[in-house]
């Protein structure tokens, strides 16, 4: 067989596999030397190929003499794995599931082949799979959710001069994203447009922007979407804005309130499923028949050090708020937040709060409890520095732990920050909701981020061996990944910590490590746990091969598959780390 009719044989039999790491040991197998596999050539290449000695020392640690495990050998596995619901049954399911000998799926027996394509499957995998689909519960407030939010949506490169697309609103609905921004400015021919105002960026027309609301906002997740306004436009435009998001949403739109129009607190993700909120200014009642009010413009310090004079005249007509527009303000009202009263006063749900991320660790740093208790029945909005011009974003999870539910990121910019995010809403069936932990929704909460306590739960990861790491530095074709695995927690201040291995010479294809990391942890439920690996590099920072982030309690115990990701979040399939972990609460 050539090297092409090999490949094609693993493609056959399901067997991904890095060209790479696959032509070497093609080449180390061929002993006749004549780019050819013969006989037991191929079946030297297949065993070198599948070899896992890790796996294999596990395996007979319990399938005993015989080679094979039986479905109570492998029962005993799954309760050494702290596998929930192990039972019998269970075990009988998985060698029914995953061994691919005939004969010995009939007697139930499980092959050392089966045992590894076990391992290598989501049941093996260290993201619980009961946690991908939608299993929390959907009934509460909205203010009891962290929200996927996107910051500049229409972007789909940097602020000043990218080019903006309804294919950027497109693309964050497909990840999962729930609140989406809109910046809308006065159009030529009486029609809103939506780009960064005063930047070199493409403009796109509002009406588009709904119509790919209307096609796309509920493909991936039936939960609301939430549409954040940021008004430049005067009052006709606001108008036609009014008579697009009407005429184009139809029945999706919220209009009015579902129940009382001054409730208590916010509807549910559940009641609201399928449709749309806009956030935006809202009238006084009293003055909505002729629309002149001052409104607070959202982005306030940066924007206002960064526009001058030139944008006076824009900022003076933005002041005025149409009425048809501030009707279709129902649940999202936008305010400004400028102090946080620490005697409770009568909740406002209906009222959202946009904050620069300086602000909101202002408020972070000064005003601890009380803004988490403000957060436990009111949405708040953080959105990135206007000074970041490259589209730079700020870490979410300062602002996760005091409870903000909409963190809005850059989705077009990649980077450690949006895999956060990407981890935080990789559960719950990535439908964008994530219920907060109990310590952030109870309304008389005493949980302070800066002070959580004595430490409460103790992660151990020990560090075995990765499989088939792609080599991405396409200047350096020939080299070999040095890899080290980097295991960092993301939480509350106490709990943050990034701890590594050493690294392997020369050696992606199977890097073995047998390196523990242990962790202290304070809060646990808001820890994220970010596995990275790296390829060394002694003279310039090191190559980032792959990563994978998930929240602490979506990580499951015992020998798991880590199936890493690319900077954009991509699979890079079939890479794999191969870990042992233990959470013991004290």
């Amino acid at each position: 067989m050539s090297f092409k009719e090999i490949k094609s044989l693993l493609r056959m039999v399901n067997v991904d596999m890095n060209d790479m790491y696959a032509y070497r040991l093609f080449k180390e197998c061929d002993h006749s030397n004549n780019e050819r596999l013969e006989g037991t050539e191929i079946e030297e290449f297949l065993r070198r190929l599948l070899k896992r000695p890790e796996l294999e020392e596990i395996f007979h640690r319990y399938s005993g003499e015989d080679r094979v495990l039986s479905a109570p050998e492998l029962l005993e596995f799954l309760e050494d794995q702290g596998e929930d619901g192990a039972t019998l049954a269970r075990a009988q399911q998985l060698i029914q599931n995953y061994e691919l000998n005939e004969t010995a799926k009939q007697h139930e027996l499980m092959t050392l082949d089966g045992f590894m394509m076990y391992l290598l499957s989501p049941d093996g995998a260290a993201l619980d799979p009961a946690h991908t689909c939608v299993f929390q519960d959907m009934d509460q407030p909205l203010a009891h959710y962290f929200i996927s939010s996107s910051h500049n949506t229409y972007l789909t490169d940097s602020q000043i001069g990218g080019p903006s697309s309804t294919e950027a609103y497109v693309r964050a609905f497909a990840q999962g994203c729930r609140c989406v921004e809109l910046d809308c400015w006065e159009g030529p021919g009486g029609e809103p447009v939506i780009y960064h105002g005063h930047t070199l960026t493409s403009k796109i027309l509002f009406r588009d922007v709904i119509q790919a609301v209307r096609d796309h906002a509920f493909t991936l997740s039936p939960y609301p979407v939430i549409l954040s306004l940021e008004n430049h436009c005067g009052l006709e435009q606001q108008a036609a804005m009014a008579h697009h998001l009407r005429t184009i949403l139809g029945d999706m739109l919220v209009t009015q309130a579902l129940d009382s129009p001054n409730p208590e607190e916010l509807p549910s993700p559940e009641r609201l499923k399928g449709r749309v909120l806009v956030k935006g200014k809202k009238l006084p009642a009293a003055r909505s028949e002729d629309g002149r009010i001052l409104s607070d413009r959202e982005e306030e310090e940066e924007e206002e050090e960064e526009e001058g004079a030139e944008a006076a005249e824009q900022r003076r007509r933005a002041k005025q708020i149409s009425p048809e527009l501030s009707a279709l303000v129902v649940y999202c009202c936008a305010t400004r937040l400028r102090t946080l009263r620490p005697v409770p006063v009568p909740p406002q749900p209906c009222q959202v709060s946009s904050l620069s991320e300086r602000k909101a660790k202002k408020f972070i740093r000064e005003a601890g409890n009380s803004f988490i208790r403000h957060n436990a029945h009111q949405l708040t909005r953080v959105y990135p520095l206007g000074l970041r011009m490259t589209s730079a974003n700020y870490s979410p999870q300062e602002m996760w732990n005091s409870g903000c539910q909409l963190v809005a990121l850059n989705f077009q910019t990649p980077g450690y920050e949006m895999d956060l995010n990407a981890g935080r809403f990789l559960i719950n069936g990535q439908c964008g909701y994530v219920l907060k932990p109990a310590c952030l929704r109870q309304p008389d909460t005493h949980f302070d981020p800066e002070c959580p306590g004595p430490p409460k739960t103790t992660l151990t990861i020990q560090v075995l061996t990765a499989q088939q790491l792609p080599k991405l530095n396409a200047e350096k074709p020939n080299s070999i990944v040095d890899p080290l695995v980097r295991v960092e927690i993301h939480g509350v201040p106490a709990d943050c910590a990034r701890k590594e291995t050493n690294y392997v010479l020369n050696n992606g294809f199977n890097p073995r490590w047998g390196q523990t990391l242990q962790f202290q942890l304070r809060a646990p439920e808001l820890v994220l746990v970010r596995f990275v690996v790296e390829d060394y590099d002694t003279t310039s920072p090191n190559d980032f091969v792959g990563q994978f982030t998930l929240p602490l309690n979506s990580l499951k115990q015992g020998y798991r598959h880590i199936h890493l990701l690319s900077k954009d979040g991509a699979s890079l399939s079939p890479a794999t780390l191969f870990v042992h972990i233990r959470i013991q609460s004290s």
